[in-house]
């Protein structure tokens, strides 16, 4: 009897810094929830390798969006200003009026 035996080839998902700075753009303009923000994260810390040559920034941060619903640790603004400058990027506010204001 002759067996075929399968390797099985594991992909493993390189988190890099852009990853991390695309999904808190993607928090900050509110096109995910602070719930999916941090599932993600979590998700991270177990299935994905962390870029070499930013392992520990990444690492960091990873593991601080992880929490950021725990209420002890949470997520202001100015974390989210200071992660995306430790990954190399520089978060800007524009506002804009959303409709003319009526005068009276």
């Amino acid at each position: 009897m002759i067996q075929v035996i399968k390797k099985l080839e594991m992909r493993v998902m390189i988190i890099t810094r852009k990853d991390i700075a695309g999904k808190i753009i993607e928090y900050l303009q509110h096109k995910i929830s602070l719930p999916e923000l941090v599932n993600w994260a979590e998700s991270m810390m177990m299935e994905a390798d962390f870029d070499p040559h930013d392992f520990e920034t990444i690492r960091d941060i990873i593991s601080r969006l992880g929490v950021s619903d725990v209420k002890a640790f949470g997520m202001a603004w100015e974390d989210c200003e200071q992660f995306l400058f430790r990954l190399g990027y520089e978060a800007h506010v524009i506002v804009k009026e959303s409709s003319p204001m009526a005068t009276a």
